[in-house]
């Protein structure tokens, strides 16, 4: 039966298992290490993500009205310049990739009053139609409120400090006057590195009437902030698209501002940390394989009798290369089986390690196609490095291999 060579290759396994035991120990500390480095490597991954989406505008594109035009060295005022609206907003929203986040904003400076402060103060304010993340106290904005006319306002943690001195978060509720227009404070933003002067976030429809007057339109670019990186170029391409049908010559009036390379620089540090840990761990993985493939050798030589007998009495080549490669794939799979196991172990302490000391929200990233290639790494290393022994063994000559000694 075609399965006999399959089962007597596994059973001569058990013939040495000390032998066995050690050559399976190689492909468990292989493929141990590469599970828990593309574990640790997606978790890494995962968190410097989030960090470039919630500390940078790296994954931001903003579609910027040109408001001026250079000629011969002089600025001048270019007229015809679009104002985007919150339809403008809806029209790309609907093009970019599902989760991108998509803004009309606007921002210019007011005179605040406040029943808090004995004199009118500087202001910026920021009119825009997405919500604000990260509060202090309160709520932010809802949809009705952000694409309507109701007179609130979220703001900075720097103005209801001053507020209120020692208890930002009791100015939810109270009001705030924007050149004359009073606004209901309904969220304070958490305060964070850097943050400077008095900011009022508004709604949309009310951001020009609580800014000082001017006299041309302000300019509202449109701003598409991406999910991951690798949206980037498609959010970009769909902007292209959307502006060409939206303003005519745009590249006269429009300008599509990104962080492009730095984007290519965070693709391609990452790119460079998974092949370098890669790289690192198949070399443990070669050093199983060579294992293996002494283990198969020193098993020829020990049985070049035996494999002359089995050929003699009507074993094909095909019989004793599927019984050498069989020894070669149980050693692999096994030891696979349980370096996943040890692998995933090492990860969960790592990142819990690195959480601990280093204060970085570090979590293992446990995918299947990490599992499936790391096993099939381990089985195809194997088989590669048991070919050979299995290749010598089927070629021996069986007369010559009864004659060995």
């Amino acid at each position: 039966m075609r399965l006999s060579p399959v089962l007597e290759g596994i059973a001569n396994l058990r013939l040495n298992p000390l032998r066995t035991l050690l050559s399976t120990l190689g492909i468990i500390m292989g493929v141990g290490s590469l599970v828990s480095v593309l574990a640790v490597g997606d978790g890494v991954e995962a968190y410097l993500r989030e960090q470039i989406a919630r500390t940078t505008d790296l994954l931001s594109l903003a579609v910027e009205p040109l408001a001026f035009r250079e000629v011969d060295g002089v600025r001048l005022p270019n007229p015809g310049y679009p104002v985007f609206t919150a339809a403008d907003a809806d029209a790309v929203r609907a093009l970019v990739p599902p989760g991108t986040r998509v803004d009309v904003r606007i921002s210019g400076s007011a005179t605040l009053t406040a029943r808090a402060f004995d004199r009118p103060r500087a202001a910026t304010v920021v009119g825009g139609l997405e919500g604000t993340d990260s509060l202090a106290a309160g709520r932010p904005f809802d949809q009705a409120e952000w694409r309507g006319t109701a007179p609130v306002t979220v703001v900075s943690h720097a103005l209801a400090e001053a507020l209120a001195p020692g208890r930002p978060g009791s100015v939810v509720g109270d009001s705030v006057g924007l050149e004359g227009t009073w606004f209901r404070i309904v969220g304070v933003v958490a305060p964070y590195r850097g943050e400077a002067g008095f900011v009022a976030v508004v709604p949309l429809a009310l951001a020009g009437s609580a800014m000082t007057r001017v006299t041309d339109p302000r300019v509202t670019p449109l701003v598409a902030t991406a999910t991951t990186v690798e949206e980037t170029p498609l959010v970009r391409s769909a902007l292209e698209r959307w502006v060409e049908g939206r303003v005519p010559e745009w590249r006269r009036f429009v300008a599509i501002r990104s962080r492009e390379g730095r984007l290519v620089q965070a693709r391609q540090g990452v790119l460079v940390f998974k092949l370098l840990m890669g790289t690192i761990t198949g070399i443990s993985l070669l050093v199983g394989g060579i294992g293996i493939m002494n283990v198969l050798l020193a098993a020829v030589a020990e049985r070049t009798r035996e494999i002359g007998i089995r050929k003699a009495t009507g074993a094909r080549r095909s019989d004793i290369l599927l019984q050498f490669l069989a020894e070669s794939a149980a050693i692999t799979l096994s030891g696979a089986v349980v370096g996943i196991g040890l692998g995933l172990v090492v990860a969960f302490a790592s990142t819990a390690l690195m959480r601990n000391q280093a204060n970085v929200q570090v979590y293992a990233a446990v995918g299947a196609g990490s599992v499936a290639v790391a096993a099939l790494t381990a089985v195809a290393i194997g088989l590669a490095f048991g070919l050979y022994p299995a290749l010598r063994a089927a070629r021996l000559d069986p007369i010559e291999a009864i004659r060995h000694e």
